[in-house]
């Protein structure tokens, strides 16, 4: 489970290379890091440029390595659709080349993936709160973004050196942010309403720099436990932060008229998260206490 990487003794420093500035999930760990007191320098380098790579290292001599760029397309995955060379750059050759040469410096690489690449089946049915693990076969395929992602998973697996982390949804407390989930589908003008694992980034970037800090490595399910619907969230939405909010839901058939690739809807099993992390919130424990609760200050802010 654990890497032997350089500072893994707690003798040396930690320094922390990021990859990612411009990126959301990128831009938060850099202000947990200061908060935090923890020395860390943005990687310059492009991940498909192994040369690069390799300058950034000599040059920072981090202890560990965060992998937080990547192609999600914009304004969302259909991106990927009409630009699969680039999403295979980045999503592929970049973080195959990064995971490569960490391993080749001895470095633990954390690295943010998704947990798009898996939809509710026969044995993991809408509802059951039966939910795929870390070990389950991805079997979404049907976004070209979720393709690459499941493809370079499964390569990753070789590397005892990268601890893959499956981020689904993503929610923070800054409804500023048009990457926010909730953000995302406030916007809307019509949502879906299904059920799913979903990632409170002010609970859980805190937990990825802990990792590190324990070497922790192989797939991780990074989701708080539990299921999340839209039309729970969007109600929680209107209770605490605009009593006058309201939406109109369709159906998933309906939705598929008004995008080009079909998106992921799952329940992803975080017993494994939360056996090592105990006070791991329950999603909609998370999503009060970190997101909606009035007066809060938590490790993003």
């Amino acid at each position: 489970m654990g890497f032997p990487a350089n500072g893994s003794d707690g003798a040396k420093p930690l320094k922390f290379l990021i990859y990612g500035r411009t990126g959301w999930i990128g831009g938060l760990l850099g202000k947990l890091c200061q908060a935090q007191g923890i020395d860390f320098v943005y990687g310059a380098g492009r991940l498909e440029n192994r040369a690069s790579l390799e300058a950034d290292i000599a040059a920072v001599k981090p202890t560990h390595v965060f992998n937080a760029a990547g192609v999600t397309g914009r304004p969302n995955v259909d991106w990927c659709e009409s630009h699969k060379v680039e999403t295979i750059r980045t999503n592929v050759v970049g973080t195959l080349t990064l995971a490569d040469v960490c391993r080749e410096k001895g470095l633990v690489l954390i690295n943010y993936a998704t947990g798009c690449i898996f939809e509710y089946d026969a044995d993991h049915p809408l509802g059951s709160g039966i939910g795929f693990k870390e070990e389950d076969t991805p079997n979404f395929v049907g976004s070209f973004y979720s393709k690459t992602k499941a493809m370079v998973e499964d390569l990753l697996k070789n590397y005892e050196n990268v601890c893959t982390l499956r981020v689904r949804m993503p929610i923070s407390s800054d409804f500023a942010n048009p990457r926010n989930f909730i953000t995302k589908i406030t916007r809307y003008d019509k949502v879906v309403n299904i059920p799913n694992s979903m990632t409170i980034l002010d609970e859980l970037l805190p937990i990825s720099i802990e990792m590190a800090k324990r070497n922790l490595t192989g797939i991780w399910n990074f989701t708080n436990p539990g299921v999340v619907s839209h039309n729970e969230i969007l109600e929680m939405y209107r209770k605490y932060i605009n009593p006058t909010f309201t939406w109109k839901n369709f159906t998933l058939e309906e939705q598929a008229k008004v995008i080009i690739a079909p998106r992921s809807n799952n329940e992803l099993d975080a017993s494994k998260l939360k056996e090592e992390f105990p006070e791991l919130l329950s999603i909609k424990d998370s999503l009060i206490k970190y997101v909606f609760q009035p007066n809060k200050k938590t490790a993003l802010d």
